[in-house]
């Protein structure tokens, strides 16, 4: 951590300070809040990188050292002790609950699980063959049109209500969203059912017969979703803050964190994991793809390899990964694909290229290959992240809400077009 209480800067012939703002954890933040009086200038950060947007009590990452941290709990905890259910309410609650406050919690979400029976409807203005994606954004957005008399974003009562609504009918639709493309019926929630048992059920049981459901299944979704429910400020839960600043209301807020999470740099990474494997074919493949991987006159990269975050190693990797192969080994599920990945893991870990440059396999390698093994189709593998990542998202939109002195989101830029110019009448042109 820096030293210094703040930073001096010349501009010309002025001298003036910047104050360090110091953390709990992680590196301190120069407030450049005054630079554009003093000088002139605004900062120039592509991507934001190195910019603080916010100040957030969630989520802590050090992606040197290979830490995430929940509130202040190590995922590694949270991944063995915990639940899905128990990890939403410490982020949004900011402490693990109690037994009586879990059960309250847990009361109020399997209470809010059905969606409105109009939905149904909405559903059926999709093309049968549209991506689940697209029909859980525009899903979720329309939740708005049915709790308006509920949308004052200033009132805690009613951010809670939303974050409430939001987690429980957020597997509700993304259920629904699979049924409908496969021309299922939609499911209703059985609410006697844990989180992940509910949701499992509503994608994959049949008014004809019961749900065989092998225990392994619902335990290796539970902690996918504890691996996947925040990791600080990433591109969907700025997208939400940003919309959220507008004083926007949640379902609208956590549909544009859905839109931005679909992308294959983002949320998306477990889904083109899975479409990489099916370009590889075959584990003889496997070789080659490797040494395609590591031709840099070659635009082939491996999928789901490094992070751009931890340097090192990914935190979520090495939970994950002992839970890929114990639901492979539970399962035996006979897949070519999966004989892929598992070439393709044991050729990385081995190869000095990869191990040098730290480029080993993250949670969205494996995290595909669970999701694949479960038998949830490679289009929906975007969406269960979003289930999970609800939680984070609506953390996130509260505590902006809680925040004083919030403001509204305003990037700048470095506009290089053209300079003043005058028009010209279309027929001097």
């Amino acid at each position: 951590m820096s030293e210094f209480d703040q930073i001096t800067l010349t501009a010309g012939e002025k001298s003036f300070a910047l104050p360090v703002l110091k953390p709990t954890l992680g590196q301190p933040c120069v407030d450049i809040a005054a630079l554009p009086k003093e000088t002139g200038c605004f900062t120039f950060d592509p991507g934001f990188g190195a910019t603080a947007s916010t100040r957030s009590a969630i989520t802590y990452i050090d992606g040197d050292a290979g830490v995430l941290l929940y509130r202040g709990y190590p995922i590694e905890q949270l991944a063995e002790k915990s639940s899905f259910l128990e990890v939403a309410y410490l982020l949004l609650n900011g402490e693990l609950p109690d037994k009586a406050a879990f059960a309250a919690f847990e009361h109020d979400v399997s209470h809010h699980t059905m969606m409105h029976e109009s939905l149904k409807h909405f559903f059926r203005g999709f093309h049968h063959d549209a991506h689940p994606m697209a029909m859980l954004a525009a899903s979720v957005a329309s939740l708005s049109a049915f709790y308006h008399d509920d949308l004052d974003v200033d009132d805690p009562g009613d951010r809670k209500m939303a974050a409430v609504r939001l987690i429980a009918k957020m597997p509700t639709i993304a259920a629904a969203c699979y049924r409908y493309s496969i021309g299922w019926p939609m499911g209703y929630p059985r609410n006697n059912l844990e989180y992940v048992e509910r949701f499992l059920h509503m994608m994959f049981e049949v008014p004809s017969e019961p749900l065989q459901m092998n225990p392994v299944a619902a335990k290796a979704l539970d902690l996918l979703f504890i691996l996947h429910a925040d990791h600080e400020q990433n591109a969907s839960t700025s997208t939400v803050r940003l919309v959220g600043s507008t004083g926007a209301n949640p379902y609208a807020s956590i549909a544009a964190g859905i839109t931005a999470l679909w992308g294959p740099a983002h949320g998306g990474a477990n889904e083109a994991v899975l479409k990489q494997l099916e370009e590889i074919g075959s584990p003889d493949n496997v070789a080659s793809a490797v040494l395609r991987a590591k031709d840099k006159n070659d635009s082939f990269r491996l999928m789901g390899f490094g992070h751009r975050v931890y340097k090192n190693f990914d935190p979520r990797a090495k939970i994950i990964r002992e839970m890929c192969h114990k639901v492979l080994a539970e399962l035996g599920v006979n897949d070519p694909l999966l004989d892929v990945a598992m070439k393709l893991e044991e050729a990385a870990l081995k190869d000095d290229y990869f191990v040098e440059r730290k480029l080993y396999p993250n949670v969205d390698f494996y995290s595909g290959i669970i999701y694949k093994a479960l038998g949830i189709p490679t289009e929906m593998f975007t969406v269960m992240f979003a289930i999970a990542r609800t939680a984070g998202w609506i953390a996130h939109w509260i505590e902006q809400h809680e925040t004083p002195g919030a403001r509204i989101g305003r990037p700048r830029q470095l506009y290089t077009g053209s300079a003043v110019r005058d028009y010209v009448a279309l027929d001097l042109r």
